[in-house]
């Protein structure tokens, strides 16, 4: 069993976080009220754990809730 390194959970979560946000994005712009709210359940998750892992979010937070 090969145990994911922290630089290697940390790309992961930066991936998924760039990712919800894209979603996030797509959802209001097309006034899906309800798939954004579920979507930023996971953004504010993300962004906890990349907040905790130390990484700089300034340049990829797009949505800034």
């Amino acid at each position: 069993m090969i145990i994911p390194n922290d630089l290697e959970i940390a790309k992961d979560a930066i991936n998924d976080f760039k990712e919800i946000q894209r979603f996030m994005l797509l959802a209001k712009k097309e006034g899906a009220t309800e798939t954004y709210s579920e979507m930023k359940e996971k953004y504010l998750s993300l962004k906890a754990l990349l907040n905790v892992s130390g990484v700089n979010l300034s340049d990829i937070d797009h949505i800034k809730e």
